[in-house]
């Protein structure tokens, strides 16, 4: 499994090479690999038919004990056969589509590895892997849409679409912890087996909100629904993938596979069943608005995510065979005709519906492929867009609450939808032939047909033969979903009952808006005002207001003073020193002020006055005299200490400070002490200054009593002579057993060193 995930990343590396090497045979030669994986993963078919799950790991961080591992069930093996199976169809078609174009090789490389981060998200049986693969299909699904980068349209949505799910990939990497945390493990299938626990947990409310946001903002549930029609200034072979089996059902499949962890409860249900309701009517409503014919099939996508999110909401056993069966119809026939739609740009350059017309004489087999997928996104009957259209009804009838809002958006998307299918199956290549910006001259060439016949023709044929899809895919995976054994099976008839009764009032309904779909559309002008204040205004807003306190921070703290710097630097370390030693109740030890003699008094007399003197004269030679004043008492400070030698370096070091200060830098470099800081300045650096010597200071007491390990002063001891054949212990433990710092000490001497000879040569130079 980990090698069929790596060699999509090796054959990516690759694919420049292959391209130039193959030329225009490069679209079947590299989709020779998504095929291999189709056929390596179907091989799991009877094991997982039959109720098996398997479950493959490799050690990758013990320490943590985390695992690379994956999880093979009906839900992976599902979307791992939709991916590599369209993939296929999607890498051949793009080597035609594309054909030409400087940066095909860069596309197979983009597009490999978009179809392995694909791959090891569904399989991915460990959290922390399944979220590393999660963020690897943002981070190539932006250049995707950004394919085309030298165009403004295409760098500003790819954008768009990396904020909204790299924002929603930040809240689902937390909540993704604390579900590990509640349910005790970081691998999913344990995680799916302590669902009470993890449902019982404290932590369950919180974790749900933050996974529901990664979801949603994946899956574009309203409102984060505007950045996947934007999505499609990607070239079509990035839509047809996209849409019909990869990222933006990623979303979904989250929900489904921790159903049977997360599901269950009133919140559950609540909030899915509601916001998969209006995502899917508000897609469905947009794309009947629209007339671009990327942006129609883009926001019917968005009507049939939040058909799978409303299914997955209402659990029942039904809804979970239903929410299955359309996630099947879906991929199908939207990657059918979004390549149907490429076919239309490629040929006769038609973008937009409204350049459409009579096309079925120029481009039949195209035509008549289009109608048979067309028909599956209508819900015709035979097609397999009506058997999952059928369950989907039935479901929503017998939720157990909310029927009645359910109910209506159901009924009102499956009218509009159907009036969306004909705009897509008829509007294109029926009535009178209208003057395209190229005319058709031929059909598409096979790499470009074969997607839409076979992906068209698997929904006539699963339609006609359910039980094809039924038997060891769509059960198993609603069984996963489910967490549990289902009874239900897929049918093209189930009798006259009320879901049949809406699919026929929808087909009539959706016929007759789509007679008047040109004045229904001038009815609805008021959408385009009304979008004007919708979420797509509020994510530019926050991106406004994101480059605007960029700037303000920039000023205020990268203004380029260094004293700004160590103010804020001093006054972060505080405060988190603070926090920490509240959150974790840390203790000061015990000091002793009575133990104190006379001559140490002295010394901390003479320290403190020093620093006030330093600090309050206007005297630039009396500041360097109380420096030194400063540190020859810290000197004293180490000889009393046993630190003769560390004080003999301190006694070098100052009286070399005070020289190089007095000649250098007072006596010709700096300006005199006049007016340099207000009163209120100086009282706000005296206060930092407060702040972080109390910092130190309650640091170095919190020490006094905590000794987690033995003492290593005897080992020092004991080894000084043998070890570093040398009898003075604190030169052997520098040298030696510390040698590291000894070096760094070296470091700073001669950067000083470098730096008082620029200054020298810097003045003598400027004398000259």
């Amino acid at each position: 499994m980990l090698y069929a995930i790596l060699s999509t990343f090796l054959v990516a590396a690759i694919a420049p090479a292959v391209h130039r090497v193959t030329g225009r045979a490069s679209g079947w030669v590299l989709g020779l690999l998504p095929a291999a994986l189709f056929v390596y993963f179907l091989s799991f078919l009877p094991a997982v038919s039959s109720g098996e799950s398997i479950v493959l790991s490799w050690p990758w961080l013990p320490g943590l004990d985390i695992h690379l591992s994956f999880l093979v069930d009906g839900l992976s093996l599902l979307f791992a056969l939709l991916i590599s199976g369209i993939g296929f169809f999607i890498v051949t078609y793009a080597g035609r589509y594309l054909e030409g174009h400087r940066d095909l090789g860069r596309f197979y490389v983009i597009i490999l590895a978009f179809m392995g981060s694909m791959l090891g998200l569904v399989l991915a049986d460990n959290l922390i892997a399944m979220f590393v693969f999660w963020e690897l299909t943002s981070i190539t699904s932006y250049l995707l849409i950004g394919y085309n980068h030298e165009n403004a349209d295409a760098r500003k949505y790819a954008l768009q679409g990396l904020i909204v799910t790299v924002g929603g990939g930040l809240a689902l990497l937390a909540g993704i912890v604390m579900l590990a945390m509640a349910g005790g493990s970081y691998e999913l299938s344990e995680i799916l087996a302590n669902g009470d626990v993890v449902r019982e947990h404290s932590l369950y409310l919180p974790l749900l909100i933050l996974i529901l946001i990664g979801a949603f903002t994946k899956s574009a549930q309203v409102p984060f629904h505007f950045w996947l029609p934007r999505a499609m200034a990607a070239p079509t072979p990035v839509s047809a993938y996209l849409h019909s089996a990869t990222m933006v059902k990623a979303g979904v499949y989250l929900l489904a596979r921790l159903n049977p962890s997360l599901g269950g409860t009133e919140i559950w249900f609540t909030t899915l069943a509601l916001f998969g309701a209006i995502t899917m009517f508000t897609g469905v409503f947009l794309a009947f608005r629209s007339t671009g014919v990327k942006q129609v099939l883009a926001y019917s996508t968005v009507m049939a995510l939040g058909t799978l999110t409303m299914l997955i909401g209402i659990g029942t056993e039904t809804a979970l065979m239903a929410a299955m069966a359309f996630l099947l119809a879906h991929s199908l026939y939207k990657g059918a005709l979004f390549m149907v739609a490429g076919i239309l740009d490629h040929e006769a350059g038609a973008k937009d519906f409204l350049q459409t017309g009579g096309l079925r004489t120029a481009l039949p087999v195209t035509a008549a492929f289009a109608i048979l997928a067309a028909l599956s996104l209508g819900g015709v009957i035979p097609l397999f867009g009506f058997v999952a259209k059928e369950l989907m009804l039935e479901s929503v009838l017998e939720a157990p609450g909310l029927v009645g809002i359910l109910t209506l958006l159901a009924v009102l998307t499956a009218i509009l939808g159907v009036a969306v299918a004909a705009i897509v199956g008829i509007r294109p290549w029926f009535g009178a032939r209208v003057e395209t910006p190229k005319t058709p001259h031929h059909e598409a060439p096979p790499a470009m047909l074969a997607g839409p016949v076979v992906l068209a023709s698997l929904g006539l044929i699963f339609g006609l033969g359910p039980g094809l899809a039924d038997e060891g895919l769509v059960n198993a995976a609603a069984a996963s979903v489910q967490g549990a054994p289902v009874d239900g099976y897929l049918a093209l008839w189930h009798g006259i009952n009320w879901p049949l009764a809406i699919s026929a009032f929808s087909l009539i309904a959706g016929g007759l808006l789509y007679w008047r779909w040109e004045q229904a559309r001038r009815a609805l002008a008021w959408v385009d005002q009304a979008a004007e204040y919708g979420p797509e205004k509020g994510y530019f807003k926050m991106m406004d207001g994101l480059v605007w306190f960029s700037e303000w921070q920039t000023r205020v703290l990268q203004n380029g003073y260094l004293r700004y710097y160590v103010i804020v630097i001093v006054v972060m370390t505080a405060g988190l020193v603070g926090v920490t030693a509240q959150l974790f109740d840390v203790s000061v030890g015990t000091v002793h002020f009575e133990r104190l003699r006379i001559h140490e008094m002295a010394i901390i007399a003479v320290l403190a006055a020093s620093m006030l003197f330093a600090v309050t004269t206007r005297s630039r030679l009396g500041a360097v005299a109380a420096l030194g004043s400063l540190g020859f008492t810290v000197a004293l400070v180490y000889v009393l200490y046993s630190a003769a030698d560390v004080g003999i370096t301190q006694v070098l070091v100052e009286t070399l400070t005070v020289i190089l200060l007095v000649l250098v830098l007072v006596l010709f470099r700096l300006p005199g002490f006049l007016s340099l800081s207000s009163s209120a300045l100086r009282l706000r650096d005296a206060g930092i200054a407060l702040i972080t010597g109390g910092m130190i200071t309650l640091l170095m007491l919190s020490t006094l009593d905590a000794r987690l390990f033995d003492s290593i002063a005897q080992y020092f001891i004991e080894e000084s002579e043998p070890s570093g054949y040398g009898r003075n212990i604190v030169n052997v433990v520098l040298v030696d057993f510390r040698a590291l710092d000894t070096l760094g000490e070296i470091f700073v001497l001669a950067l000083a060193a470098i730096g008082v000879y620029a200054m020298i040569r810097f003045r003598a130079e400027d004398r000259r």
